[in-house]
């Protein structure tokens, strides 16, 4: 399985355990905490040649991530971050490497009913589902 069988496919997210936390850890401020748990972004995968985008659209505002897997590039985090960052494929996940002044991991794991993401900083695993749409 492969995770071209999911592009094109939106997810809403549905539930979110310790984001708060893992955002803390990032060191955002309470404010931008708060706004960034209230918000049920959808996400999309999409494709062209061997180019990835993975969207994320919320009412509060729309973050692409544009990649190549394998190849290292410069991403701006949604709280503002320059990391360096390496995408990686296994089966149906994404491995998504963030190195900066704290490393992080998102693993974005695909299937027909929903996308699984589990976000680790230093001790801080977070998780979010997002239900297919």
């Amino acid at each position: 399985m492969s995770v071209d069988e999911f592009v094109g496919r939106k997810y809403k997210l549905d539930k979110s355990e310790n984001f708060d936390e893992f955002l803390k850890a990032l060191g955002a401020g309470m404010l931008a905490r708060k706004m960034a748990g209230a918000v049920s972004p959808v996400v999309e995968l999409t494709k062209e040649g061997d180019t990835y985008t993975f969207k994320s659209a919320s009412a509060f505002r729309t973050m692409l991530i544009t990649f190549k897997l394998d190849e290292e590039f410069v991403e701006e985090t949604p709280d503002g971050r320059k990391v360096n960052s390496t995408i990686t494929q296994e089966g149906n996940k994404l491995h998504h490497i963030q190195k900066g002044e704290k490393t992080t991991t998102t693993v974005r794991e695909f299937s027909d009913e929903e996308l699984k993401m589990t976000m680790t900083v230093d001790d801080i695993v977070c998780t979010r589902i997002y239900k297919a749409i």
